[in-house]
């Protein structure tokens, strides 16, 4: 049975991060990780929920990170946290991004942004009715 996928939207900056994130929303998901995968389209990630930090014990490579409150603001910024480490803890965090290495840099994403995160379907709906984003919802739909 395959998760279901998230698209991630920086409202703030009007950029998408990612649109195949993965919800990690159980015990097992949460200590799973990423834990044997080769490699991180730069499409993938996973979506922490809850978590106030992460661990990339057993990753193969570097992530960057985005810990956000429970309105999904950004309320941290990891740029390529190393593999076999424990990320730093924000007791204010109510979940965890974990995206392919540079996705901060090229989405432009800062502390403070407001994050959309919702199902492709959804997230169409929303950029019909509040941007013109004919080009964004184009692009969820070839997905």
């Amino acid at each position: 049975m395959e998760r279901r996928k998230y698209c991630v939207y920086n409202q703030t900056r009007e950029s998408f991060l990612s649109l195949g994130v993965t919800a990690a929303d159980t015990t097992f998901a949460r200590l799973r990780g990423l834990i044997g995968k080769l490699s991180l389209k730069s499409d993938e990630g996973i979506w922490v929920v809850p978590s106030s930090g992460v661990h990339t014990l057993g990753v193969l490579f570097p992530l960057d990170l985005i810990y956000l409150d429970g309105n999904h603001r950004v309320i941290h910024l990891v740029e390529h946290f190393p593999t076999f480490r424990i990320s730093p803890l924000r007791a204010q965090s109510e979940s965890v991004l974990e995206l392919g290495a540079h996705t901060i840099y090229s989405s432009q994403t800062q502390v403070g942004d407001q994050l959309l995160i919702c199902v492709a379907e959804e997230m169409e709906q929303h950029l019909n009715r509040s941007v013109s984003g004919a080009g964004a919802s184009e692009m969820i739909a070839r997905r």
